[in-house]
């Protein structure tokens, strides 16, 4: 359960101003602005009083009136706080009792799925897979807590840097027995229904996995599989026809046909899903999170992570909890989120996909519970007692008079010169003739010479393939993951491998050299091939030592039965820090 996707007709505007209707704070959360409204409630931005943003959904005044939806929806929210995993947006705090309910979540800065598509069309099939997957993992949670989420759609998954959050399990059903369901409140949305649903009988489980199909195909197609236009034409489809699935990719139609199963039995299970991502991923692990949106898509998170602050910012309590904050939740809020808890967290039972079941990574989220802690407050500089003379001198002092004591005069002298040469006299200066003859200057070695360069013309590097540039004949070699030094990745981008590597997209017109390479700094570790055309170079610094220039001469035809770019490479080797300026 959650509730922070935004009312598309809004969109081009993250976060809105509040308006004359708007509440300033709920519960003692104090709002910033509002995300979004939709036909439950509308959904606010506020913060924890550690700063941590928050998305705060204040439920419509005609639902909190319905004692069906109240008794519902408090046990949605209790069941909902059980569910934490990485794919879904936690509950840290709700009311179920006050005068209009609402509940918290975390923020998740990025746009829903909904809106990703509008604006930027449909997804590669790369992305969709990682999208389904962790969509997948997702429903494991929210399943093992009793919860069907019952109205799994585009606009409630929102597309984070590490990955999807599906928000807003169990409200559908908190709302799908209330007395406002025959009076023009559309529970579910027709579209992403499952036959089960639309026909008016059992939701299981089995019910999200016919959604997930539907998201499948919408994310890979731009349009829903069962088509669009009036809501008893949408369901009649879905309960009668088959979904249209020419537009799906080839290695995305043995998963959305499984999940789009008219009988509930002959859906695929989670674990069935995931398997099937993994095998039309041609590879054995789902990976990369940080990288796994369309450029144009993460741009979006970046609009939605400079979260405004409220206008007016209470002043901190002289301890916690306070009167000024004091939430009327009965939930557990995890580490680092919301206020203190009133009543222990419920016992977790639901039980993570084990490894094994599929092997695929995605980048944790949590704070490490290990960091250091440093003694002693911070100070400005302008607050810091000056340094006394005396004592730092009695310092230098001893610390003198230990190292003659093991290793000698000259020691001692580096060790006060080195301190600050404040003090003058106190051994020859540099270039000075010392008393057994010898000289205490130390010239600079001679820089070594610039590698001489390696060009290897016409490079075929098809997608799933890498070089490694440290190999005396540079070719494609299988394989995308792993200690290379340059990968196409199947993705649709080059990737720097090692570690420590990276790369610099130079400018149109900028010359393509070691000297430039060596520069410029504009480091990425990976480039999409949509910031490419012919012509284009780029550098490459890899974890190994060496540099590279790539010189983009073309890519594969549309009708190639291969995904390959055409480059020609220059190599130095042993480059890195081999310049006079190191």
């Amino acid at each position: 359960m959650s509730g922070q996707q935004q009312d598309r007709s809004s969109s081009s505007q993250v976060f809105q101003p509040l308006g004359g209707d708007d509440p300033t704070t709920i519960a003692g959360y104090r709002l910033a602005a509002k995300l979004g409204a939709g036909g439950m409630g509308k959904v606010y931005l506020s913060y924890t009083p550690g700063g941590r943003p928050v998305a705060i959904k204040v439920i419509r005044p005609e639902f909190g009136e319905d004692p069906e939806f109240r008794r519902r929806f408090a046990q949605e929210v209790q069941s909902a706080q059980r569910v934490q995993g990485l794919f879904t947006a936690p509950v840290i705090d709700a009311d179920t009792d006050g005068a209009q309910p609402w509940l918290a979540t975390a923020y998740v800065p990025g746009p829903s799925l909904a809106d990703a598509v509008v604006a930027h069309g449909a997804l590669p099939v790369e992305t969709v897979l990682l999208l389904i997957a962790g969509m997948a993992e997702a429903l494991h949670v929210i399943h093992g807590a009793g919860i069907v989420h019952r109205d799994l759609k585009p606009s409630n998954v929102l597309l984070a840097a590490d990955g999807p959050r599906v928000i807003d399990f169990g409200i559908a059903y908190a709302a799908d027995a209330t007395s406002l369901t025959g009076s023009g409140v559309t529970i579910g949305t027709p579209s992403f229904m499952a036959p089960e649903q639309a026909a008016g009988r059992r939701v299981t489980s089995a019910t999200d996995i016919f959604a997930l199909g539907q998201v499948a195909a919408y994310a890979a197609t731009g349009t829903p599989a069962f088509g669009e236009g009036t809501s008893h034409g949408v369901l009649y489809r879905i309960v009668h026809e088959e979904p249209d699935l020419t537009a799906v990719p080839e290695r995305l139609t043995e998963l959305v046909t499984r999940c789009l199963a008219k009988d509930p039995e002959a859906r695929p299970s989670i674990t069935e899903v995931i398997a099937l991502c993994q095998s039309a991923n041609a590879e054995t692990v789902l990976r990369r999170p940080e990288h796994w949106l369309p450029g144009a898509v993460a741009a979006d998170i970046t609009v939605r992570t400079a979260a405004p602050a409220p206008v007016q910012t209470p002043p901190p309590p002289a301890s916690l909890p306070s009167a000024a904050y004091s939430p009327t939740t009965p939930a557990t809020p995890p580490p680092g989120y919301g206020p203190p808890a009133r009543q222990p967290a419920p016992q977790q039972y639901a039980t993570p996909v084990r490894a094994q079941a599929y092997a695929y990574a995605y980048a944790p989220t949590q704070v490490p519970t290990h960091a250091q802690v440093y003694p002693g407050p911070s100070m400005h500089p302008a607050a810091r007692p000056p340094k006394r003379a005396g004592k730092r001198g009695a310092v230098i002092a001893l610390a003198a008079a230990l190292v003659f004591g093991i290793g000698g005069g000259g020691a001692a002298y580096l060790l006060l010169k080195n301190e600050g040469q404040e003090t003058q006299g106190s051994g020859p200066s540099k270039g000075e003739q010392t008393d057994s003859g010898d000289r205490t200057a130390d010239p600079k070695p001679a820089p070594k010479p610039d590698p001489k360069p390696a060009v290897y013309k016409g490079i075929n590097l098809t997608a799933g393939y890498h070089l490694t540039l440290g190999d005396d004949d540079v070719r494609p070699q299988e394989g995308e993951d792993g200690g290379y030094e340059l990968s196409y990745d199947t993705g649709g981008y080059l990737d720097a491998e090692t570690q420590d590597g990276n790369l610099v997209l130079l400018d149109p017109g900028q010359e393509g050299s070691l000297a430039a390479c060596r520069a410029d700094t504009r480091f990425t570790k990976n480039l999409y091939l949509n910031k490419l055309s012919k012509g284009r170079q780029v550098c490459v610094t890899t974890g190994t030592g060496h540099m590279g220039l790539l010189t983009v001469q073309g890519f594969s035809a549309e009708g190639s039965p291969s995904t390959y770019m055409t480059l020609d490479v220059t190599v130095w080797r042993n480059a890195v820090g081999t310049d006079s300026g190191s």
